[in-house]
């Protein structure tokens, strides 16, 4: 018993020293930060309990955690009733009443069609539209997917893209969704037709984007709120798109840092990548920030705009630290997903 329980720690060790936190979204309320894992495992943190005045290191630990997926959970996305999962396989979805409860249970799952050849497939980007109660997924079979989430069917799936999609972004004032691809491609979809789509930015084929020829797989895209600019990176350079002219307009130099994620929030943009820091840019592509995070690898990083009381950055990626920014400038804290 005794040999049995100290491999078990010696296994546990491992998992911690490899462990990448790939996804992470903010609760409806406010009051949580959730992180899903490269071995499958979604992590609650209470945001009141770490941002305390008297916080202990065991409020930054999670409250709880499950197990999602037997491999690595890509995707997480939030609505008013469910938080939504992607990973290899179906994409999951748990009610937050069952999450607050200690007691998740899958409350619903979409099966993303595939071939038997080559098994289950992986969603690496998901984004939902309240209005029409829809969900889009993109992944490992180079489609997206277009989701009734009232009846549980897939309503169309776009196939133009030739290599995985990592990125699924929603325009704000029209019916438009973004992809990016590991093709070199962004495609902008007009999700009230079903053929083609309606536009294509290849940054690839752009020389102020291109910083080596042969990376031109595109990883991050964001939408603007006026839906007048986006913004992508990748192999390429992170540069700024105006959707009118389809042209690049800006180039966000970042030096060795092929992005992973970009969002904007404001009036500026963030970024982060390959590189152990976020970044914070003015629009027009000067920068205006840069902040050191504990990883070398940024994968996600999420704002909470819900709640003013628990206004914080929080950034995850290559490790099981999750960085949390209380004025976005500062690194406060990290909570642990161990």
């Amino acid at each position: 018993m005794a040999n049995s329980s100290y491999e078990e720690q010696i296994i546990e060790q491992r998992k911690q020293l490899h462990m990448s936190v790939f996804a992470q979204c903010i609760s409806p309320d406010g009051k949580y930060l959730l992180a899903g894992n490269n071995y499958g495992t979604i992590a609650v943190f209470s945001l009141n309990a770490a941002l305390a005045s008297d916080a202990t290191e065991d409020c930054r630990k999670p409250i709880f955690t499950f197990k999602a997926y037997d491999g690595a959970i890509f995707a997480l996305l939030a609505t008013e009733n469910f938080l939504i999962c992607g990973g290899s396989g179906d994409i999951k979805a748990w009610k937050w009443k069952d999450i607050q409860q200690k007691a998740p249970r899958v409350a619903w799952s979409l099966s993303v069609p595939h071939s038997a050849d080559f098994g289950a497939v992986e969603t690496n980007g998901l984004a939902y539209h309240k209005r029409d109660n829809t969900l889009f997924s993109g992944g490992g079979d180079s489609e997206l997917h277009v989701w009734d989430l009232e009846s549980g069917t897939c309503k169309h799936s776009y196939r133009e893209h030739t290599d995985y999609i990592h990125a699924v972004a929603l325009f704000n004032t029209s019916a438009q969704v973004a992809t990016g691809s590991e093709d070199g491609t962004v495609r902008i979809w007009d999700t009230r037709l079903a053929g083609e789509p309606v536009a294509i930015l290849e940054p690839n084929k752009h020389e102020e984007c291109v910083t080596n020829p042969r990376d031109k797989w595109i990883s991050c895209v964001a939408v603007d709120p006026a839906d007048d600019w986006l913004i992508c990176g990748g192999g390429p350079s992170l540069s700024l798109w105006h959707m009118r002219s389809l042209c690049p307009t800006a180039v966000f130099d970042a030096p060795q840092c092929q992005p992973h994620v970009v969002c904007y929030h404001d009036d500026a943009v963030i970024s982060a990548g390959t590189s152990p820091s976020i970044y914070h840019w003015h629009v027009n592509g000067d920068p205006k920030l840069i902040t050191p995070s504990t990883t070398v690898d940024v994968y996600s990083v999420v704002i909470n705009t819900e709640s003013e009381s628990n206004k914080v950055l929080c950034a995850s990626g290559a490790g099981s630290a999750i960085d949390v920014y209380t004025n976005f400038g500062y690194r406060a804290f990290s909570l642990n997903f161990c």
